[in-house]
């Protein structure tokens, strides 16, 4: 007839298996407790840098725009000197017209002595189209393609660069923002390893620390497809 087991070994099971328990449950927190470092060791170097690349992204973005409203500055002050030589052309112009149409060759000459440099090659190229006899000369001298005002060509060359400056100026402060909502991601990350780790239910920390680790995972896949600070 066999034997049951006696107080004494259910009392020796019940014990060991106890034991085997608290053990495996210590070594499962021990586990827990290192990734939690790791993560924040981890998630504390990224928030820095992340913080760090959104400064000077944003330093360089201003720089940029700064220096785009200088370039346009610059470019509006050489298109208001170039309209306003472009009305003097006009007016002597017309001094000169007026001296040719009254037959004053002395007024005349006078008159195209007195033009700007720059615009007399364009008066004397139209003068040899016969505008009076020519129906299909040019209006004026500043329709000539020898009219030019070094101005102009300054205007437009300082309005492109602060098209330009002021695009990567935009695309600098769009960078910043993007290493700015990283570092508020890295932050979530350690308030849920942080309030994880005072949870007594080790079902509950393990979620958090899942959800921190998924938030951690993205954060990092976005912070590789960034650009690195500007020097």
């Amino acid at each position: 007839m066999a034997e049951g087991l006696s107080t004494a070994e259910v009392g020796k099971e019940i014990a060991e298996h106890h034991e085997h328990a608290t053990h495996a449950h210590v070594g499962r927190e021990r586990v827990i407790s290192i990734i939690e470092a790791v993560l924040l060791s981890v998630v504390a170097l990224l928030a820095a840098w992340s913080g760090y690349s959104a400064a000077k992204w944003s330093s360089h973005a201003s720089i940029l725009l700064a220096e785009a409203s200088a370039a346009r500055t610059k470019s509006n002050l050489a298109e208001i000197e170039a309209n306003q030589i472009r009305t003097l052309d006009s007016v002597s112009f017309n001094a000169a017209e007026a001296a040719y149409l009254a037959h004053n060759a002395k007024l005349f000459d006078l008159t195209l002595k007195r033009m700007r440099p720059g615009y007399l090659p364009a008066v004397r190229a139209w003068l040899a189209t016969h505008p009076l006899k020519n129906p299909k000369a040019p209006p004026d001298p500043s329709y000539m393609p020898q009219y030019k005002i070094p101005q102009e060509a300054t205007g437009r060359v300082y309005s492109a660069r602060a098209d330009a400056l002021f695009s990567q100026g935009e695309v600098a402060a769009a960078t910043g923002d993007k290493y700015v909502r990283l570092t508020v991601l890295f932050a979530a990350v350690l308030f849920l390893v942080g309030i994880g780790s005072r949870f007594p239910i080790h079902a509950a920390r393990t979620a958090l620390l899942t959800i921190a680790t998924a938030i951690l995972v993205l954060s990092v896949v976005q912070l590789l497809g960034l650009p690195g600070p500007p020097s």
